[in-house]
């Protein structure tokens, strides 16, 4: 199945995405149904039927209690990344979060910061947890997993250098775009050989396997439960291939008006136009 959640006419709804068009579910968006999506797929229409292009599509999961990522998590990128990232090749999982407010849609566009003009890109496969889960082992790892969407990782590069940890540069507003749509499992078939790309303006930049992760999703999954809870919603990064800005001499980093554009095998893709930040100050 393909899961979406779409607004229409300043509504949001979650959507079985079909042939036909996107079928509606009663409830606001597709974090209330993650516990049961086949239930929810048996009333999938209740709220009506829209075609695609006449709906919003939103990140799957709107407001996230939690998006995590793991870094250095291909050996190529892990080299690529001694200038921005310490002790690049260590042999334990570097996990960060990203703020629940970075959370963005599969096409909305994405700020170049007020603060910074080292903003870079990392295309990845995105997991989404579908069952609560502590301390669960690797050989039942994938239970815990929704389904899959294209995601990037947007990162800024100078403030991700300037603290001890990532947190900073890979938690900006709007830097999480994944989508376009959750899709299961059993949509899925040979993980390992999905192929990830990422796309700058049209000119292809990263370009990798799910397989060549240093740490697989079930490693990924037995780690962080091992520390604390996953619920459902929870949102994963799964880690980039080589081939982003800050790898290459002198860097390509980002400007307004750069597109970029993620694909991986069948998942589809998403495409976020870069902005630049208009500076507000928000006080409610």
């Amino acid at each position: 199945m393909k899961w979406a959640t779409v607004r229409q006419e300043q509504r949001s709804f979650a959507g079985l995405v079909r042939d036909d068009g996107v079928h509606l579910v009663a409830e606001s968006d597709l974090s209330q149904i993650l516990h049961d999506l086949p239930e929810a797929a048996a009333r999938a229409g209740e709220a009506g039927r829209v075609a695609l292009d006449q709906v919003e599509l939103l990140p799957p999961i709107p407001r996230p209690r939690k998006i995590l990522g793991i870094g250095v998590n291909y050996a190529a990128h892990a080299k690529e990344s001694v200038t921005f990232v310490k002790n690049p090749t260590s042999k334990v999982q570097k996990w960060f979060n990203k703020q629940a407010t970075g959370a963005n849609g599969p096409y909305s566009n994405v700020d170049l910061p007020v603060v910074s003009d080292q903003l870079d890109y990392e295309a990845e496969l995105v997991v989404i947890i579908g069952r609560t889960g502590r301390h669960v082992p690797e050989d039942r790892a994938m239970e815990m997993v929704a389904g899959f969407c294209c995601g990037c990782d947007f990162s800024v590069r100078d403030w991700q250098r300037a603290s001890p940890t990532m947190i900073m540069g890979k938690g900006f507003d709007t830097h999480a775009p994944f989508g376009p749509y959750l899709v299961t499992p059993d949509e899925v078939s040979g993980l390992s050989s999905l192929r990830v790309r990422g796309f700058v303006n049209g000119e292809l930049r990263q370009t990798g396997h799910v397989r060549d992760m240093s740490f697989s999703i079930e490693q990924q999954i037995a780690h962080l439960t091992a520390a604390f809870t996953l619920e459902p919603g929870d949102v994963i990064f799964t880690g980039t291939p080589a081939g982003v800005g800050a790898g290459f001499d002198p860097p390509k980093w980002l400007k307004a008006g750069d597109r970029v554009r993620i694909e991986i095998d069948q998942l589809g893709h998403i495409e976020n136009e870069i902005v630049a930040e208009q500076k507000r100050t928000v006080l409610r």
